[in-house]
């Protein structure tokens, strides 16, 4: 398992989703002859008849881009007066309910939605927030940003202050300014020079200078830090990743991971997170709508793969054994087909 993370070798010439522009590798595209019209009354037929029709909106939810689902949204609302997301409420329930709400939700304000989910109640889901803030753009950290101002009236790094603590919380809050560095050339030097002194703050001294890790992992730009990898690797026994491994624990460590797994492979980070929700004593649904949802536009074809390459068998066929009913249903048409 751990060998993906340790093959250096094709990491200076993969593509980065932290920093693609295009987005040409998700599963859900604008469908080709869109009629929004005869969508609005596919799905108040579904809604409004006697029992709802889930397969007419698995159909229409899963199978339009977010743009083309939110002008449904818009002109369902001038058809019946209601909004879509309330009646989706009203007549479904449960994860398919949650699933169908999701996919309504402009991307951005969807993220929101799940920090503030995180943060709420007793107790902060750290998990949550790590995957957000370590796997988003800054375009896509400022549009959550911004829909969560728009959404609560208040800063979202406010809020994130009096929840997350500690070092944890230094790193989460750098991430979640969304000013990582994005120059694309990379300075030999300066990685020469940061993986030195990561080493040197690490693996060779007695304790661990956090705040060195923090400060280089949370600021430098995709090239840069996958330049340094292989700059550590050359100086140290062990790996970046190991060495955060041996030198920390607790959520500090989880984030400086996931930031490091996904400079190196954001779908493979997301592979793994998928297969965690799905392994063991009962499945995460909020992790498997989280990641199918907000990456079906942008990589879920490669997040598709590497799971396979992963873990031998396809995401597809992992969602028909784990997954049931019409929520399993949505997941598998949002998944594509089986590879």
């Amino acid at each position: 398992m751990s060998n993906v993370w340790d093959d250096l070798d094709l990491l200076l010439d993969s593509p980065s989703s932290l920093t693609v522009t295009t987005n040409t590798r998700g599963t859900v595209k604008d469908k080709a002859n869109f009629k929004v019209d005869e969508d609005v009354s596919a799905l108040r037929k579904a809604i409004e008849g006697l029992g709802t029709t889930e397969k007419t909106l698995i159909e229409v939810l899963t199978q339009r881009s977010s743009a083309q689902r939110q002008l449904i949204a818009k002109a369902y609302e001038k058809a019946s007066g209601r909004k879509l997301v309330d009646d989706l409420e009203g007549d479904t329930h449960g994860d398919f309910e949650d699933l169908l709400v999701a996919l309504v939700m402009p991307p951005a304000i969807f993220d929101c939605q799940e920090v503030i989910r995180a943060i709420k109640g007793a107790g902060t889901t750290e998990s949550t927030l790590t995957e957000i803030f370590a796997s988003r753009s800054n375009r896509q950290i400022r549009a959550l940003s911004e829909a969560y101002l728009a959404e609560t009236g208040r800063s979202m790094i406010h809020d994130l202050q009096s929840e997350v603590s500690g070092d944890y919380g230094k790193a989460l809050l750098i991430l979640a300014e969304g000013k990582r560095d994005e120059t694309t050339n990379v300075d030999t030097a300066k990685a020469k020079a940061d993986a030195k002194a990561l080493y040197e703050a690490g693996e060779k001294k007695w304790g661990t200078d956090e705040e060195k890790f923090i400060d280089i992992l949370c600021h430098r730009s995709v090239p840069q830090l996958r330049q340094t990898l292989i700059e550590y690797k050359n100086i140290g026994k062990k790996t970046l990743q190991e060495s955060i491994e041996s030198e920390m624990s607790g959520n500090l460590e989880k984030v400086l991971v996931a930031i490091v797994k996904c400079v190196k492979n954001t779908p493979a980070y997301l592979a793994e997170k998928l297969l965690k929700s799905m392994k063991g004593a009962g499945t995460t649904e909020s992790t498997l709508t989280r990641i199918l949802v907000s990456r079906s536009e942008i990589d879920l074809l490669d997040i598709r793969a590497e799971y396979k390459k992963l873990f031998g068998v396809t995401l597809y066929s992992q969602l028909e054994s784990e997954v049931s009913g019409s929520y399993g249903d949505a997941l598998k048409r949002l998944c594509g087909q089986d590879d």
